[in-house]
């Protein structure tokens, strides 16, 4: 492809807009264009590189033995509210209403629509198990789109859906699915990890993610540095690796003056302890219900955790008005002794300590010597708050390391919550009738992108592994007045063509420092530079674009010659 007949709108500079690495690059590298928040048209290189993601996850999932098919993006909210999703799901789900005043709304996904085809058409057990999925564009309205692709309104996403007789052929789909999206983001170039984590929205019963590793992830994940444990904070376990001792015996409580000192660390500070000698007494509004949760002050709850052990929908913080109604003091002052809610939960740390400070319930007002098991009525202890590197793994008992990921798949067993719930059943083999179980497994395609380079990428542009690349290489001839620079260039083109190279052609009449720049921001994989000079010599060169190694080529060689430090390429990134 010629650059000169392409559309490249490269940026010099970073757009104001732009707050991640992924998004100023996709920007400034003319792949992708702002429509509206949250909406983006993909130009040339951003479709193209879309389009090799998009292939290698057809391929694995064809090989995995899912069949592809492709669902409509307005789904009927008839189907929502039979699955007891359209209340559920949030405002992220765009609802509207067609002509006739019927409910409608653009898919974020499509658990109800499947599961609404295959209860239709699928009613024996011999047609069973069955594995469907899309490429599809999805709409989630969310309230902030930010970063680009990362989190937009709108976006690309490979969802299967798989349906089984029973619980051993279930796990047997999930496990199929695991080994294709460990062989996908292989197969893209992608260092990533597969974690554990919560199901969300979704439901189910267990699921992992898929979380490409970069720095500059927004997801934080605990993996243990022994054997191969790796979740997401929001369900990683916490566990101890000895059973702790009792604790001591406790003086009786004692009021404190605390004036002004609302936080954990003013407090400690004020009354000269440790951070982890104080509790946190958290309020919140849980479907209407008061529930106080108690945490040592040195960690941070976990409302994931929190939300599950309540089997609630609706999570918030107490507001201001609420601590004061329920706590009769203001905020920062709150604790558990006489505090009038429904419930006091407790971390399961707080078991196995005591002689603690709490709030008293009254403006500047704290306890000392608090013992969670003598003063307060606790309903239960629980693993509640996030992990830290001071934890042991809970597997091995290793040590932990908390890293960066960008959660790019997720894959979740579903069990019967939409089969129950829209009746899609079938007759075993004694002609009973019997739910389905399904298994729902997704990819964000176009965030797959985004987060390929915040993970590939310096100080000059994108660097793109081979198989996402928009083009195999990037051929630029330095000076195309030079009849011999044109002329050996475009022979180069077609010869690499010709052998099944893509090469993107920059014939443009610009500087080479122009095109030096806009060749590293695009970030192809191997550049090959035609130049007066180095024709003198008989020579091209061939820079290497992830370590700008640079190596020189005879003309009659460069075919063999690209194809060998293509190689090269490949194995550094091992494909």
């Amino acid at each position: 492809m010629l650059w000169s007949k392409y559309y490249i709108p490269t940026l010099k500079e970073d757009p104001a807009e732009a707050e991640i690495v992924s998004h100023k690059l996709l920007l400034r590298a003319g792949m992708i264009r702002k429509l509206t928040s949250g909406i983006y048209i993909y130009l040339p290189l951003g479709w193209k590189a879309l389009q090799k993601i998009s292939d290698i996850i057809r391929q694995e999932m064809n090989r995995f033995g899912a069949i592809e098919i492709r669902m409509p993006a307005v789904q009927p909210g008839d189907l929502w509210k039979e699955s007891g999703r359209w209340d559920v799901y949030g405002r992220e789900l765009l609802r509207f209403q067609d002509r006739h005043g019927r409910d409608y709304c653009l898919g974020p996904t499509h658990e109800e629509v499947i599961t609404d085809l295959v209860r239709g058409e699928i009613k024996s057990y011999r047609q069973l198990p069955i594995n469907l999925y899309q490429i599809q564009t999805k709409f989630r309205d969310e309230i902030r789109p930010r970063f680009g692709l990362m989190r937009g309104r709108e976006f690309i996403m490979k969802d299967a859906y798989s349906f089984d007789r029973d619980d051993q052929g279930a796990t047997k789909s999930y496990e199929d699915m695991y080994a294709a999206y460990v062989s996908i983001f292989e197969k893209l170039g992608l260092k990533f990890r597969a974690v554990e984590a919560d199901s969300g929205p979704i439901g189910g019963s267990f699921s992992h993610e898929f979380m490409v590793l970069a720095e500059t992830g927004e997801d934080t994940i605990a993996v243990c540095t022994e054997c191969d444990f790796a979740a997401n904070l929001e369900k990683a376990e916490v566990k101890y690796a000895d059973t702790p001792d009792s604790p001591a015996d406790c003086p009786e409580l004692e009021k404190v003056f605390t004036p002004d000192k609302h936080s954990v660390e003013e407090v400690a500070k004020f009354l000269k302890v440790p951070e982890e000698k104080i509790v946190k007494t958290l309020l919140y509004d849980a479907d209407g219900q008061a529930v106080a949760v108690l945490v040592r002050g040195d960690r941070e709850l976990n409302e994931v955790k929190l939300k599950n052990l309540l089997d609630v929908i609706d999570l918030r913080l107490a507001s201001a008005e609420q601590v004061q109604q329920w706590s009769g003091a203001p905020v920062g002052f709150a604790g558990p002794v006489g505090l009038n809610v429904d419930v006091i939960y407790a971390d399961q740390e707080l078991m196995f300590d005591n002689d603690f400070v709490i709030g008293a319930n009254e403006k500047d007002t704290h306890y000392l010597h608090f013992d969670p098991r003598r003063d307060a009525k606790i309903k239960g202890y629980y693993d509640l708050r996030q992990i830290t590197e001071s934890d042991p793994c809970p597997r091995c008992g290793a040590k932990i390391e908390l890293t960066k990921g960008i959660e790019v798949g997720h894959i979740f067993k579903l069990g019967t919550k939409y089969s129950e719930a829209l009746r899609a059943t079938f007759l075993d083999e004694n002609g009973k009738e019997r739910p389905m179980i399904m298994g729902c497994y997704g990819i964000g395609v176009s965030r797959v992108l985004a987060a390929c380079i915040e993970q590939n990428h310096d100080e000059n542009g994108i660097i793109f592994p081979p198989p996402i690349a928009p083009f195999d290489a990037h051929l630029l001839a330095l000076n195309p007045k030079d009849e011999l620079v044109k002329d050996k260039a475009s022979e180069i083109y077609d010869a690499l063509t010709a052998q099944g190279i893509d090469c993107l052609f920059d014939d443009r009449l610009e500087r080479p420092g122009v095109k030096f720049k806009d060749a590293d921001l695009i970030g192809l994989p191997l550049q090959i530079i035609v130049g007066a000079r180095a024709l003198q010599r008989g020579v091209i060169e061939i820079k290497i674009r992830h370590s700008g190694e640079k190596i020189e080529l005879g003309l009659d060689e460069i075919v063999s010659g690209f194809q060998e430090v293509q190689k090269k390429v490949f194995e550094f990134y091992r494909l």
